[in-house]
Formats: structure tokens, C-alpha cells, sequence
């Protein structure tokens, strides 16, 4: 039986993304020619994850590869692959992929004039660079921008890598980028803001005790947006608005948990007031208390 062909695979960039998706390519058999990594927590990634590659530098990785997978940070995208073509290493022909989620293929022009198939795939998940990654792409969205008559070969990529392809514009990148890290990165510093609250009260294993709670809001909230919305803001309390923000100001001059936790409650309470559907008196007594120059225009900063 004849599948797909196998590439000859080049990463630059054993990060948590780079290695865990060249382990999953070669466990579709495709060849990891050599992998690129430069930091020690990478060289240790590259052994446990993609074991027997050879470490290389980027030219021998361009110069060997069908295929190069770039899964570097996303402000050093653009040098890279303007300084892979600047050199001539890439003999084109070759793909040429990358894995920002904020980048389409533009990012990749100089390489394409350059005669290299370009496209951007974005796998929709947090990665922690091991191998409890791989099972987690089986479903995952991947964000395809590629020219029309590329998209089926970024299709057939994340096909090969379990996932579900969702073609998306260039245009349409960092708005999408941008969901992606506030749902996901946001949500990590307001759940840890929340342990230290529990945790100043003695509470033990505060992440155990939130996750009932936590797994059912966002539960609720992926399914139903804001009509999931609970709490002392969608009901127009605003007497516990106002002594929740007394309390946060106490633990921050008890010198308890992070000096941005009063802040980070008044702008997502006045974000959820915008959607709790508040008759407008309730609104804006509750905005007032949230938002003092609300309630003083005219003060100065």
C-alpha cells in the first residue's frame, strides 16, 4: 500500500513546538534529517524527543532538507528567513514551514521568491515540549494560510499530524493570534492569581480546590460565551463588587500574592459588566465603583 510520500525533515528550532511536531512527522515515517538547537533545555528536548537526530547548524539543515519545518519565536521568523535566502542555502523546490500563529506566509516572501514552497501552520494548543504533547494534537485545529494551490499540502500536513486543517487569510493572523493568547496565556495568570488569594488563606492545594469551579465555567463559557457569566457582576451586587476590592486592597498591603491583582479585578469585572446585561442604573453604579473616574470625570491622573 502506497501513502504519502516521506520527506527528508529539517527543524530549526528544537523548542516545545519543534521537537514534539518532528516526533510526531516521524512517527509517520517521515526521515528527521537534523534538528537545530541551540539552548541546553533544546539539545536535552532533541534527545528525549527525537533521539538519534543529528544536531546541526542552519545551513547543513537547509542544505540536507525536502522539507524545513521553522519553529522559532515569532520576532525571529522574518530575519531567518531572510537570512536563509540571502546566503543561496536554499536550492529551492523545497517546503518550507512555519509554526507562528501571528504570521502567514508573507513573513516567508524572500524564501518563496527564492523558489521554496511556503506555509504557515499553527497548531491551536499549549505545548510543554514532551511527549505527553503527542496525543493532545490528535483533534487539534491548525491554522493553514498558504497560496490556494499550495492549501492542500499544509492540509495533508496537519492530516498526517492528527489534526484538523482550518484554512485561514494572511490578513487574519494576528486577530486570531491575539484570541488564542488572551483566552490561553490570560487565563493562566488569572488562575494563578486566584491560588495565591487561597493559598494567603490557607488553603491547601488551591489549584485542586478551584478546579470544579474553574472546569465548569469554562465548560459553560466555551459552549455558551457569555451567557455563561455567574457571579456578583451579573447579578448587580454591587455592595460585594465593593468589598471584593477592599479585600484585594488589603492583601496587597499585607504584601500577599502579586501587586497586580486589584488591577487585573477591576478590568475583567468592567469587561464582564459590558456583557452581563445589567439594567443601566445597576451598570453604572456597579462602573463607578470599578472605574473611579467613572465616578469623577473631571479628576485629574
Amino acid at each position: 500500500m502506497s501513502g504519502p510520500p516521506r520527506l527528508g525533515i529539517g527543524i530549526i528550532g528544537a523548542g516545545r513546538v519543534g521537537a514534539v511536531l518532528g516526533a510526531a512527522l516521524r512517527a509517520q515515517g517521515h526521515a528527521i534529517i537534523g534538528a537545530c538547537a541551540v539552548s541546553r533545555a533544546s539539545r536535552e528536548r532533541a534527545a528525549a524527543l527525537l533521539p538519534g537526530v543529528p544536531l546541526l547548524a542552519v545551513d547543513r539543515i537547509v542544505e540536507r532538507s525536502e522539507m524545513v519545518l521553522l519553529a522559532v519565536p515569532d520576532d525571529e521568523l522574518g530575519p531567518l528567513a531572510a537570512g536563509i535566502a540571502a546566503t543561496g542555502l536554499s536550492p529551492g523546490g523545497q517546503v518550507i514551514v512555519h509554526t507562528s500563529g501571528s504570521h502567514g506566509i508573507e513573513v516567508l516572501a524572500p524564501l518563496e521568491a527564492a523558489g521554496c514552497t511556503v506555509l504557515a501552520i499553527h497548531p491551536a494548543m499549549t505545548f510543554t515540549g514532551t511527549v505527553a504533547d503527542l496525543p493532545r494534537l490528535i483533534g487539534c485545529p491548525m491554522a493553514i494560510t498558504a497560496r490556494a494551490a499550495l492549501a492542500p499540502i499544509a492540509q495533508a500536513l496537519v492530516v498526517e499530524l492528527e489534526g484538523r486543517p482550518v484554512l485561514l487569510a494572511e490578513g487574519d493572523r494576528t486577530a486570531y493570534h491575539a484570541a488564542l493568547s488572551h483566552g490561553a496565556n490570560h487565563l493562566v495568570v488569572l488562575v494563578d492569581q486566584a491560588r495565591e488569594i487561597l493559598s494567603r488563606l490557607g488553603i491547601e492545594d488551591p489549584g485542586a480546590y478551584l478546579r470544579p469551579l474553574l472546569s465548569a465555567a469554562l465548560e459553560e463559557s466555551l459552549a455558551q460565551g457569555a451567557r455563561a457569566l455567574t457571579g456578583p457582576v451579573r447579578r448587580g451586587d454591587a455592595g460585594t463588587v465593593r468589598a471584593h476590592l477592599e479585600a484585594l486592597t488589603d492583601l496587597a498591603q499585607d504584601g500577599v500574592g502579586s501587586s497586580d491583582l486589584e488591577a487585573t479585578y477591576r478590568a475583567l469585572a468592567l469587561a464582564a459588566l459590558s456583557r452581563a446585561g445589567l439594567d443601566r442604573s445597576r451598570e453604572e453604579l456597579i462602573r463607578a465603583i470599578l472605574d473611579p473616574a467613572e465616578r469623577n470625570p473631571e479628576a485629574g491622573p
